[in-house]
């Protein structure tokens, strides 16, 4: 939570101070601190937009992507898919993001958190000017961070060590990275929009809170259940969002968004059934079953 704080400007009106922390943080979990930074603000300002969106933007059907999917679905039925979807997403889903850019918008390209040089040039770029060298020198953090692990194991004469005390809880904060994320962003009802249907107020009123429940919103300071207030302002820090969520509930109700499923059956429903988007009028929405391609007028 303070790593992301950092990213946000939300941590410290020290920006050196801010950095250095947000630097240090991201490196210990492999995550290079300003190519992130870049990447998050991208996806604050283009939340559910279809093409132009930024982490969790869905498949169109009709796409190399949800092709397989739906592949995958027809394949193995719909339970044994979504247990393999969920174990994808979870286990493979941050760093396959970070590397391929997958889930990144479409206009982007195949993006790379360590190679500002992958992806889409000009107007789309991910790492534009700047970002260039920045993202160079966020990964001197993370070979810093791989050195001092692989001279661990060799200190020691094992790989488990490093495997016991180092993935083993990367994996376990990773899940709830992901858990989080996609369950903020990702619902049946929850449509993207393009184009001049979309806007950056509205983007931002279509994540969702959820229940964590009393034990996972004090450890995780809440992030799962203030995650709307985050998205109006990203400047909030985390020990006032549930008071500025309260707020934002009293004067939207219309738009503010809480989905009182049990985080469990949400997570099912959503590696079951949100599938791809279909575009329907002027909102994509999800659908687990494939769509016809329209033809071409001739």
């Amino acid at each position: 939570v303070v790593a992301h704080e950092c990213g946000h400007g939300a941590f410290s009106d020290n920006k050196t101070i801010q950095d250095t922390v947000g630097y240090i943080l991201h490196s210990l979990l492999l995550v290079p601190y300003y190519s992130w930074q870049r990447s998050h603000a991208v996806h604050h300002s283009r939340t559910n937009h279809v093409m132009e969106g930024e982490t969790h933007v869905p498949p169109r059907v009709n796409t190399p992507d949800s092709d397989g999917m739906f592949r995958m679905r027809e394949m193995l039925g719909e339970g044994p898919f979504t247990a393999l979807n969920l174990a994808g997403v979870f286990l493979l889903g941050w760093p396959v993001y970070l590397l391929t850019g997958a889930s990144g918008g479409p206009v982007r390209g195949a993006t790379n958190h360590f190679n500002p040089e992958a992806g889409a040039k000009g107007k789309h770029a991910l790492f534009p000017g700047k970002w260039r060298n920045k993202v160079w020198q966020s990964d001197v953090g993370c070979a810093a961070v791989v050195a001092a692990l692989a001279a661990w194991a060799v200190s020691v004469g094992s790989l488990w060590p490093v495997v016991a005390l180092y993935v083993g809880p990367y994996l376990v904060c990773n899940f709830w990275l992901v858990l989080y994320t996609w369950l903020q962003h990702t619902d049946v009802d929850v449509p993207h929009f393009e184009g001049d249907n979309w806007n950056m107020v509205k983007g931002a009123f279509m994540t969702i809170d959820r229940p964590y429940g009393k034990v996972l919103d004090f450890l995780h300071h809440n992030i799962g259940s203030s995650h709307v207030a985050h998205h109006i302002n990203h400047t909030i820090p985390h020990y006032h969002a549930k008071e500025a969520t309260e707020a934002l509930k009293a004067a939207y109700p219309e738009l503010y968004l809480f989905d009182p499923t049990p985080v469990a059956s949400a997570t099912w429903r959503v590696g079951t059934k949100c599938v791809a988007v279909v575009k329907r009028g002027n909102e994509w929405v999800f659908t687990d079953k494939r769509v016809p391609a329209v033809p071409a007028p001739a």
